[in-house]
């Protein structure tokens, strides 16, 4: 088709003013769904990112938001669970974004009495709502709140699905800081119980990394909120040794629950039985779970990017 010198301007002219073809032509998208947000916010700033990202996605509810605590041996002895909660707050502030409900979980590991917090009763209160919404239980930490919640309300497990960022690569498996902090809620949540479980282990979500020039230029550049997030990275422990890029391995939760899970590849495998190592022993007949083993990382970050530029322009 031959283009009319009309036409051909009015090309130019879009081209040349994003801004009026952004305001005037919109794809409509609704939220599909409701997430609950649990992550150790207060240890890497992955779990932020991840957290923003799902705050601004249209295609998502965000109900809830609670933490875990981090390794004693890593947290310089701060009260990891509540810091974490005060960072999400944070978060929501500098981004202008309508806080969401936020709970500060257990302090400690493990399955005991010390671990059924508010965090874990507000779990519960919320997926045993009813809504038309299905909802998804994202966990970017250790297992601590989802297996309290699961062990205060087992019938939880059958109103959500879990999509963890966790484990080691399949079938072998091994030390896997998710994991490891807390084998024994790892072992209630998928040993024991019967959610539906989203694994993302630990070969796939390394996949997900952005270099260091492209978090100061394009993350901190997009906005002050950006900006905010991107300070979140330039204080990393002594012990760091920071490289080349910056693993985000919390965002793929993002990917799966609000933009698309077909551009990455998963299996359905039967869940393993979780040694003390970390290492996976013998198969648990009639638990499946899907294990995803490729991420798309280009899908995810631009998205990201475009939703923080979106959200200046407003």
């Amino acid at each position: 088709m031959m283009l009319s010198r009309r036409m051909t301007l009015g090309g130019a002219v879009a081209l040349a003013l994003p801004g009026r073809v952004l305001a005037d032509a919109v794809i409509p998208q609704r939220a599909s769904a409701r997430v609950i947000i649990d992550n150790d916010f207060a240890g890497d700033p992955d779990g932020l990112v991840a957290l923003a990202h799902q705050l601004l996605t249209p295609k998502t509810r965000v109900v809830l938001a609670t933490s875990s605590t981090l390794d004693p041996k890593m947290s310089g002895g701060i009260a990891g669970a509540a810091a974490g909660a005060k960072l999400a707050l944070e978060l929501m502030r500098q981004g202008g974004i309508t806080p969401v409900p936020v709970e500060a979980g257990a302090e400690s590991f493990g399955d005991g009495a010390a671990q059924i917090t508010r965090a874990a009763h507000a779990i519960v209160a919320e997926a045993m709502r009813d809504d038309p919404l299905p909802l998804f239980i994202t966990c970017g930490g250790p297992l601590t709140n989802i297996a309290a919640a699961l062990r205060l309300e087992p019938r939880i497990a059958k109103r959500a699905t879990l999509v963890w960022i966790g484990g080691g690569r399949y079938p072998e498996g091994g030390w896997e800081y998710n994991l490891n902090c807390d084998l024994a809620s790892a072992r209630q949540v998928i040993e024991r119980s019967a959610i539906p479980l989203w694994q993302i282990p630990q070969n796939a979500y390394r996949l997900i990394q952005m270099s260091n020039a492209e978090l100061r230029l394009r993350m901190a550049g997009a906005s002050p909120f950006g900006r905010w997030l991107y300070a979140q990275f330039t204080h990393p422990p002594e012990f760091i040794d920071v490289g080349g890029s910056w693993p985000l391995g919390d965002s793929p939760t993002v990917l799966l629950t609000a933009i698309s899970q077909e551009s990455s590849m998963s299996v359905e495998r039967l869940a393993r039985r979780i040694l003390p190592d970390g290492r996976y022993g013998e198969e648990i007949a009639g638990r499946n779970i899907r294990v995803f083993e490729t991420l798309d990382a280009r899908l995810t970050f631009e998205d990201f990017l475009a939703l923080l530029a979106l959200r200046q322009q407003g």
